[in-house]
């Protein structure tokens, strides 16, 4: 056995397999089994501007003072309702009256805390690579750009029932927005089939909220209706029997809540029927007061999304499947650097595909291109880690020059921390050190340092080490030789 390292051997390696070894840094203090990072979830880091609550179940705007104050306008005039008029008029009436006021109270707060609760049809932003792609198909269409140019707007087209919509670009989001979905100013977000942003429930009104949000204002509608009539029907009997003013000091509260309910009555039902309109016709309100379908932009123009009866669209709007939510606001981030989990063995290493994509970014040899061995056989570079090597013939190869700080002039410098375990016919292993590399007879010039003479103890210098440890995977080669 000489003195030199080569891979001529007289049974040539069959079968090898690396050991993937993590890239991430660690104080000399910590070691790979005691680096614990708490997971966020996504709720946490969301970009928009959303309040969340019981561990991102709950998804609200963030200007929420008008929504507690419909709380409290409903819990209010509901609570005196029951506890000042149902009293006197189940014993005088019908029992009937406190339940259907029961009923309709009960699902009209569950109507307005689904609607204010739940993700309205938000849109998840384009990733950074999702952006430059988006930003390199939009400079190819626009075409070369000199001093002065103005590229168009970006905007593209589809044809939906046969009428042209335009997708319009949104400049926060990085994405081309789906048909009917608008971003949201308050709560900066891009909203499936926007609707309008409403202060009262304290949300967005769109695609995954908005039968909930017409469920809430027709059925607060009949309440507001049903508590109005009935506390005049008890003002008036009180009075038949005690006078008009004897029946006020009896029942105080029934003066604020007719009060309250002749001034709201109004606005709610009117409110009610004006989207019992847009749902019959399957618009929304941002489509009607931009008037996107209106006949007046042209006699071709039509609303693509109708299905021709009110029926139909009052079934697809408020029966229709409901589609999920697309944020996954309560899923785990995933980290962009690899995390060291512990094997059964009690070694380190990082899961496999998030190696071999640092490794692909930083390493030459990770790429599918061929490597060319000097003196041997052409080496095809594997993708995967811990596959089978190539059959290596006898031969004298050397790294090559391409992977920086690793091979300059012919010399090779080898990291200490990797391992290859070979299962066939190995007699002993040994690390590769300064000493034992070979030195060829004529030095090539290093294509990284033309014009500057670098020592070769500078390239085993350990601190040089250290900082090639992010950029390229340590420990190459630990190869077993005869």
């Amino acid at each position: 056995m000489t003195g030199t390292m080569h891979l001529g051997m007289e049974e040539p390696i069959r079968e090898c397999q690396y050991n993937q070894i993590c890239t991430h840094n660690s104080s000399p203090m910590e070691t790979p089994h005691t680096i614990k990072r708490k997971s966020k979830r996504k709720w946490q880091v969301f970009p928009g501007r959303n309040k969340f609550y019981c561990d991102g179940r709950i998804m609200m705007a963030k200007q929420t003072g008008v929504f507690y104050l419909t709380m409290v306008l409903i819990l209010v005039t509901s609570g005196l309702f029951f506890a000042f008029d149902c009293p006197f008029l189940a014993s005088n009436l019908t029992p009937a009256i406190p339940a259907i006021g029961g009923v309709l109270f009960f699902f009209v707060m569950g109507m307005l805390l689904r609607a204010s609760f739940s993700d309205p049809g938000v849109l998840p932003r384009a990733t950074p690579e999702e952006a430059a792609d988006i930003e390199r198909q939009i400079d190819a269409a626009n075409g070369p750009s000199g001093p002065g140019y103005r590229p168009p707007p970006r905007t593209r087209e589809v044809v939906i029932n046969g009428q042209t919509v335009k997708l319009k670009y949104c400049f926060t989001c990085k994405i081309f927005r789906p048909p009917r979905t608008s971003h949201c100013s308050l709560c900066d977000n891009c909203v499936e089939r926007f609707d309008h942003h409403c202060p009262w429930v304290g949300n967005c009104v769109g695609r995954r909220n908005y039968r909930f949000f017409y469920l809430f204002i027709l059925s607060l509608s009949f309440l507001t209706i049903f508590i109005f009539a009935f506390v005049i029907t008890h003002v008036i009997l009180r009075s038949n029997r005690t006078g008009f003013l004897s029946a006020l000091k009896d029942s105080p509260a029934s003066v604020l809540e007719v009060v309250v309910c002749f001034f709201s009555v109004w606005s709610i039902v009117g409110l009610s029927g004006f989207h019992t309109y847009l749902i019959s016709s399957n618009q929304t309100t941002n489509e009607d007061i931009k008037g996107s379908w209106s006949s007046k932009r042209g006699k071709g123009n039509y609303n693509p999304y109708s299905y021709g009866n009110f029926i139909t669209n009052c079934c697809a709007a408020l029966c229709g499947p409901l589609p999920p939510s697309l944020i996954d606001r309560r899923g785990f981030v995933q980290p962009d650097t690899p995390q060291p989990v512990t094997q059964a063995n009690g070694n380190s290493a990082c899961p496999s595909s998030q190696v071999q994509s640092h490794m692909a970014a930083t390493n030459p040899l990770l790429h599918s291109q061929p490597v060319i061995l000097s003196g041997g056989p052409t080496l095809q570079a594997k993708t995967s880690l811990g596959g089978p090597c190539s059959t290596l013939g006898p031969s004298q190869p050397t790294l090559p020059s391409s992977i920086p700080g690793l091979s300059c002039g012919g010399e090779l410098m080898a990291l200490r921390d990797s391992e290859i375990h070979c299962h066939h016919h190995l007699h002993h292993q040994h690390f590769i050190s300064p000493e034992e590399t070979p030195s060829p007879p004529a030095p090539l010039p290093c294509a990284t340092h033309l014009g500057h003479h670098v020592h070769p103890a500078q390239l085993f210098d350990p601190v040089s080490q250290d900082s090639l440890h992010e950029d390229s995977v340590r420990g190459l080669v630990k190869l077993s030789s005869v």
